[in-house]
């Protein structure tokens, strides 16, 4: 009796591994691709001081990108 509810938690243990770690393994490296797009931003210049902004962070008027309120 003893073996048989061993064995059927090693069997649940084991099912517990194949169909979850999976899932676990997709979702980490979705983040990990995600953290990558993060660190390849696209620099632009500023036009005044000649400091290099990322686009996502520069403030943008009349097509260019400046990186502060103090140089636009």
């Amino acid at each position: 009796m003893v073996f048989k509810l061993l064995a059927v938690v090693i069997i649940l243990f084991l099912v517990y591994l194949v169909f979850f770690k999976r899932d676990r393994e997709k979702e980490i490296k979705k983040m990990n691709k995600k953290e990558d797009k993060k660190l390849e931003a696209i620099m632009e210049e500023c036009p005044k001081c000649k400091i290099f902004v990322a686009k996502d962070d520069a403030i943008i008027s009349n097509g260019k990108y400046y990186c502060s309120k103090e140089c636009l």
